[in-house]
């Protein structure tokens, strides 16, 4: 009978979450709701030294704002609760002594400063030092000490931690689903610390592999930077007698700098105006910020869709995916072996996709926020028109205010070189002339007063630049801005006429 997919993402609250982590979450998700399996959400807090404060509330945030959803765990809960490694702890040291007791690890007594000065020591003879099979036997470790002494140190409350006994000159085989068949000799491997009485903690090797087998996780999908772990992770299963019930193991490509070379980071995105994480954060410690997409203006939808394909190719020429279109077409088979090269410009385009698609009613949901903001307060309807009216130019929710706001305030100053420019000659004397034509306008629709304008234009002889424009500096107050005839229409017969009253009123023309 085939296993039901149980997937984990398993992030360590040290911060906040990567993007690279994002797609890790994702990528789990995707898979799980593909195979009707389910999604845990569990928190390896057992690195108490780096915890961070809001770290873990930030990871929760943001897989809710990135539409990922928690079957089972933190914030959840779930038949395999808690889901916080640091409320598992009295689990974990059980263990680590059964490895103990079974031969497959041991007692090690060494302090930090015994290890530095054989670290020292290797390096005066040129060598890099190595905690394994050659150097235990001689090492204050259970392997090397009577029993009587070993026991006496662990009652009198000596310092150890418990490491896994490495087997000699072995070639442990394993099978990535991305990556395919790997061997790597034991004798290229160190005895990894497991657990340590100092915080009475274990490390991620033991805590990951227990919690793994009692929470019946059917696929490990991960980074690449845990491919190294694999041949450990390997041997703890085949130890703790638990091979029948070893999930698979999937290893994804690295998120790249937009020059390719390296894995991506803050410093990258700090350096070429671009987030790396998905939400704003400011550090507790040092009050450090950092940007987010969510913030930036970005859809979460268009920022998973973008994130989906950085690693993961569908077959297909589709670039634009809604998330059940994802879960339909995922695979692990699908995904690179190769790192995946971020392109910020790709991810403004991705949004910019997702702005032009949307309906009025759907931008005024984040239209509204903006102009309250700014103290504007109009129906949801003239909110999602003005939106809508200019979505094609908006690459970034955070774009809107720049482009809508001419249709609710009208303008306060007037930009010098359009002034210059057209507030000269004729053109008031022309303005006011126009003034008279849309005064007489009862249909203010788009179309009617284009008609009506533009007929008066050609009648008159007037250039249509000139006259346009010289409107547009009444209307909008600069050379930029929405199309004069959707202005016109937006803010009706009455208004048009106070913004006209005003630049002739106010504004002296040139001489």
């Amino acid at each position: 009978m085939e296993r039901p997919v149980r997937v984990r993402f398993a992030p360590s609250p040290t911060g906040p979450l990567h993007i690279g982590g994002v797609r890790t979450a994702l990528y789990n998700y995707l898979f799980a709701r593909r195979h009707g399996g389910t999604m845990i959400l569990r928190i390896e807090d057992t690195d108490s030294q780096r915890f961070v404060p809001g770290a873990e509330e930030y990871i929760l945030e943001s897989l809710r704002w990135c539409g990922i959803g928690i079957d089972e765990g933190v914030g959840v809960g779930g038949p395999h609760a808690p889901y916080r490694q640091s409320e598992r702890r009295e689990i974990y040291l059980r263990y680590a002594l059964q490895l103990v007791e079974a031969g497959w690890a041991y007692y090690a007594f060494d302090t930090a400063e015994e290890l530095d000065a054989l670290r020292r020591e290797a390096e005066a003879r040129g060598e890099a030092f190595a905690y394994n099979h050659a150097v235990r036997g001689r090492l204050a470790t259970s392997l090397a000490l009577p029993a009587e002494e070993v026991k006496a140190r662990i009652d009198r409350g000596d310092q150890w931690v418990i490491r896994f006994k490495m087997p000699v000159d072995e070639v442990v085989k394993m099978d990535d689903l991305i990556r395919g068949h790997v061997e790597v000799n034991t004798s290229t491997l160190d005895d990894k610390v497991l657990y340590k009485s100092a915080d009475a903690l274990p490390t991620y090797h033991l805590a990951n592999i227990v919690d793994d087998h009692l929470m019946e996780i059917s696929h490990v999908i991960r980074g690449e930077e845990w491919l190294p772990s694999l041949p450990l992770h390997y041997l703890l299963y085949r130890a703790f007698g638990w091979e029948s019930s070893q999930p698979a193991f999937a290893h994804l490509p690295l998120l790249l700098k937009p020059t390719g070379g390296g894995k991506l980071s803050k410093r990258d995105g700090d350096k070429m105006g671009f987030p790396v994480f998905p939400l704003f954060w400011t550090s507790p410690a040092t009050g450090e910020t950092a940007r987010g997409y969510r913030e930036d203006g970005y859809f979460p939808e268009a920022f998973i869709n973008m994130l989906a394909l950085l690693g993961w190719n569908p077959g297909t020429e589709q670039e634009l995916f809604s998330m059940q279109e994802l879960i339909d077409n995922f695979s692990l088979e699908r995904v690179s072996k190769s790192g995946a090269r971020f392109q910020p410009d790709k991810a403004k385009w991705f949004n910019a996709q997702y702005m032009h698609r949307k309906t009025d009613a759907e931008l005024a949901a984040v239209c509204q926020p903006i102009l309250r903001e700014h103290g504007i307060e109009v129906p949801d309807e003239a909110a999602g028109r003005a939106a809508g009216i200019m979505k094609e130019r908006a690459q970034l929710i955070t774009d809107l205010w720049d482009l809508i706001s001419y249709f609710f305030v009208a303008p306060a100053e007037y930009e010098e070189k359009q002034t210059r420019k057209y507030w000269k000659g004729q053109n008031p004397a022309i303005l006011a002339e126009l003034r008279g034509v849309l005064a007489g306008i009862d249909d203010f629709s788009k179309e009617n007063t284009e008609r009506i304008v533009h007929g008066w234009i050609d009648e008159k002889g007037y250039g249509m630049g000139q006259v346009m424009n010289t409107l547009r500096l009444a209307l909008v107050g600069a050379g930029k801005g929405p199309g004069m005839y959707d202005v016109t229409e937006f803010i009706g017969r009455e208004e048009c006429l106070r913004r006209i009253d005003r630049l002739l009123k106010n504004l002296k023309p040139a001489e």
